[in-house]
């Protein structure tokens, strides 16, 4: 598929690199030529120098055959300009990155209509619903939801007292009577989609799938339920915080962002009246300690600074904050925190790499499926895919024991009617079901690409 990015910054090499990996066809458009040659120099893509909302600049690039135009430079008003341009050109699929927290209300809808942009991006307001969601469950590291939030797969780091270790995987259903799956393993650099005689050992990370209520039941069982964070620190003012403190408060948790920039604490004092705000250097743990770091339920450090953010929520484990969160870019950055014992790290970039490979390979597909939803899991050794299925002759009505799956794939929920289904071997595949897989070691475009 031919792609255009416009603007290479943080987001744009991410989401350049994810595409890239998939074989696409890419076009960056940059107007810093240091920038665009470091590029061009590392993936194996072409490079125009210049602005991206210039006719010239996007005839050059090739815009009025892209089959997508994705904008995504720091101005939101260049990313719209950018794309309606290219619309007009004649690219087929339109994307804008849009951050601020205006257009991000009630005209988002009338300016998509307007510009004609098939999706809106925001890396911060993503990487918001995804805090907030793991904020519901403080135990987990990670929750990604599927079909509108009727199924979950729980990521969880495991300790040397967790009651799952040493049994049977097809053992541990029948032991605690809750409908679950765990259908990803990550045990030091390696991952595994495991079969019903994987026995779990302390230190593996365990993804598990499970409607919301089952996967409650099952936490309470193990001594992993916990109530939903009721006071939280936020450290640094950015939109992510913005974006988190506003739905945390509109669920009645009490907020506290700490930020050095005055005149942003003014702003949020102005947009959030029921937050605490201070303004002082967080990185200070004396100011930490005065705020009341000790009695929170969860600390989430969202500062500009990948290490900062790191070393502070170290401090934070050390004060035995219950939950505590780091919002990490840099890939490197997040693998080492995670093998020194940080669970929980959100990255907007990896986020919005995600959704963007997704929307890609769903235009790839047939009429027979259609991409739903896509994550990355496990420092991106493996995938969770959702597919919608419409008409699977080689698929539907089958009971699943009789498919002839490729290895290292795993079908680990079937949602029909929004009631979510763990799968037997008894268990068949409908038209109009969505279908949760597991994927390992390689990339699924189609539903049908399942089978060998």
């Amino acid at each position: 598929m031919k792609i255009l990015i416009v603007g290479c910054g943080k987001i744009g090499s991410t989401i350049l690199a994810s595409l890239t990996a998939e074989g696409h066809d890419i076009t960056a458009i940059e107007l810093d030529r240091d920038i665009l040659a470091e590029i061009t120099n590392i993936y194996d893509v072409m490079g125009v120098c210049g602005n991206g909302a210039d006719c010239d600049t996007l005839a050059e690039a090739g815009a009025a055959d892209a089959e997508m135009f994705i904008a995504v430079t720091g101005s939101d008003e260049l990313n719209m300009l950018a794309c309606y341009l290219a619309g007009r050109m004649g690219a087929q699929h339109t994307i804008a990155r849009i951050r601020n927290p205006e257009y991000n209300d009630k005209s988002l809808t009338f300016m998509k209509q307007e510009l004609g942009l098939s999706m809106a991006i925001n890396p911060e307001l993503l990487a918001a619903s995804e805090l907030f969601h793991t904020l519901k469950l403080p135990t987990a590291a990670k929750i990604e939801t599927f079909s509108r939030g009727n199924f979950e797969m729980i990521e969880l780091h495991l300790r040397d007292d967790s009651p799952l270790l040493g049994v049977p995987l097809h053992e541990l259903r029948a032991r605690y009577k809750a409908k679950f799956l765990i259908c990803v393993v990550q045990r030091g650099d390696e991952v595994y989609i495991p079969d019903g005689n994987f026995v779990l050992q302390a230190d593996d990370r365990i993804g598990l799938t499970a409607s919301p209520a089952e996967a409650h039941k099952l936490l309470r069982a193990i001594g992993l339920a916990s109530k939903q964070a009721r006071d939280v620190m936020i450290l640094g003012g950015s939109r992510t915080a913005f974006y988190l403190a506003k739905r945390l408060l509109a669920a009645g948790t009490d907020v506290k962002i700490i930020d050095r920039d005055r005149a942003l604490c003014e702003d949020l004092c102005e947009a959030l009246p029921k937050a605490v705000v201070i303004h002082g250097d967080g990185s200070h743990q004396e100011l930490l300690a005065e705020e009341g770091i000790a009695d929170m339920d969860a600390f989430v450090s969202l500062t500009g600074m990948d290490e900062q953010n790191i070393l502070l929520s170290f401090f934070a484990s050390s004060q035995k904050v219950p939950k505590v969160v780091a919002k990490v870019n840099r890939p490197e950055l997040a693998s080492m925190a995670s093998r020194l014992g940080m669970d929980c790290i959100v990255s907007p970039r990896k986020l919005i790499a995600d959704v963007l490979v997704r929307y890609a390979r769903a235009l790839h597909n047939s009429m027979g499926s259609t991409i739903e939803t896509l994550y990355t899991l496990m420092d991106d050794r493996a995938e969770a895919v959702e597919f919608l299925v419409q008409d699977e002759p080689t698929l539907i009505n089958i009971p699943l024991k009789e498919l002839n799956l490729k290895p290292n794939i795993l079908i680990a929920g079937i949602i029909r009617n929004r009631k979510p289904i763990i799968p037997t071997g008894d268990d068949c595949i409908l038209a109009g079901d969505k279908v949760v897989l597991l994927v390992a070691g390689q990339h699924l475009q189609e539903l049908k690409d399942i089978l060998k």
